[in-house]
């Protein structure tokens, strides 16, 4: 059942001016549409400026390096390449969007920029979702044909039958995102603010695209998603030709994109859904405006899972990403032990002696492991750090400053 029209507010002087929901249309793009639900926007504040920007801090630069590899994959004609670089241009144009969110939290959820910044803005967000779904069904079918019908449909894995079905997904996803610059996205709330692609409660036209998101654009791809899993699991459960740490492979690749999906995409579905059953008075909105907003955050995690889908492709990728990450902090954690087992504060057995040798001061901090001449401040010890723990060391407080120790050298 429809619900019925919703008086909005105008503001032009002194006396507000009714407006019905349903007469907004493409004619009344000038006017001011005023939102007459209170809602507290502290959610915003607090959770979407921080995981913002941890998507800006790692996920930009992981998406730059998965663009990388994937120009890899696609020298080496893998039709893999075409969908995860399709997946990594969709995710940067999103996160480009980013610092004029971030711009509108800070300022407390007024929007300062124009319309249809607003619009792009909204369209960006809402194209990553779909397109990103879209491309994730893709990845999960070409395995499903490499592993289950491998000398069967060899055509529909070729790198013409990825561009076109990459063609597809987008022209699909933008047509149905062009309805979002037909209406106007920019509102007033009761406190003059402007808001950005938020409207409460939900406009007329906003019910049959909600149905078309949550049946074509989430249950016909989780449909696609469970099929194709259980069925690659089965495959590779039962060969015996393939390697078992392709098999690894294959499992991770597969069981790593249902997982996305559930986790980044399934929230915000099921709210929306909810929603747009349900939605009809300001009290369910205060109700459910959080948990709505939370699992609309839930979706811009993906722009940080999707590059994990090159270590599982690309065995280039998992050596580039041990080196650039793994090894250089396991480089400092191993800095960081050395440098508290060299501490000067030793256990119980150790003791700290200040000798005097011709009238200079020389620290002695000796271990019962390597005991030290407390004449010549040296002892038997090796020189190397790594080979004995809590190496001992006898430094003359004279020329401190023109020597640097062992473990200095070592974490440098």
């Amino acid at each position: 059942m429809r619900p019925g029209p919703a008086a909005f507010l105008r503001h032009c002087s002194s006396r507000p001016v009714v407006f019905w929901l349903d007469r907004v249309s493409e004619s009344d793009m000038s006017e001011e549409i005023v939102i007459n639900c209170t809602i507290s926007h502290e959610v915003h504040q607090y959770v979407f400026s921080c995981v913002y920007i941890l998507v800006l801090l790692v996920g930009v630069p992981s998406n730059l390096y998965s663009l990388y590899h994937a120009a890899v994959q696609l020298r080496q004609r893998n039709e893999l390449g075409v969908y995860l670089l399709n997946l990594t241009v969709s995710d940067l144009l999103y996160q480009a969007s980013l610092p004029l969110w971030l711009q509108y939290i800070f300022r407390n959820d007024d929007w300062q920029h124009r319309e249809w910044l607003c619009q792009l803005c909204g369209f960006l967000l809402y194209e990553n979702i779909y397109i990103s779904i879209g491309f994730l069904c893709c990845i999960s079918m070409d395995r499903y044909l490499a592993v289950v019908h491998p000398l069967r449909f060899t055509s529909l894995r070729s790198m013409t039958a990825a561009w076109i079905a990459s063609a597809t997904i987008w022209l699909k996803e933008v047509a149905v995102g062009v309805v979002f610059f037909r209406h106007k996205e920019v509102s007033r709330d009761q406190t003059n603010q402007s808001v950005c692609f938020e409207h409460y409660p939900m406009m007329p036209w906003e019910y049959p695209v909600n149905y078309y998101r949550f049946s074509v654009g989430f249950l016909f791809p989780l449909a696609i998603l469970s099929v194709s899993y259980l069925s690659v699991l089965r495959a590779v459960g039962r060969s015996t030709g393939t390697q078992p740490d392709q098999k690894t492979r294959i499992r991770q690749l597969v069981s790593s994109t249902i997982l996305i999906f559930l986790v980044c995409f399934s929230p915000y579905h099921v709210f929306l859904l909810l929603r747009t059953l349900f939605e009809r008075d300001c009290s369910f909105i205060a109700r459910i405006f959080n948990y709505y907003h939370v699992s609309l955050l839930l979706t811009s995690l993906n722009c940080v899972a999707d590059p994990a889908l090159y270590c599982f492709v690309s065995e280039s990728a998992r050596r580039g990403l041990h080196r650039a990450i793994v090894r250089p902090v396991s480089r400092v954690i191993c800095c960081c032990c050395r440098r508290g087992n060299a501490s000067p504060v030793g256990p119980a057995g150790d003791s700290h002696e200040v000798a005097k040798d011709g009238g200079q001061s020389v620290t002695l901090l000796t271990h019962s492991y390597t005991p030290l001449n407390p004449k010549t401040g040296s002892g038997n010890a090796t020189s190397d750090p790594s080979t004995v723990p809590n190496k001992s060391r006898a430094e003359n407080s004279g020329d401190m400053g023109g020597r640097t120790g062992d473990r200095d050298r070592k974490c440098s």
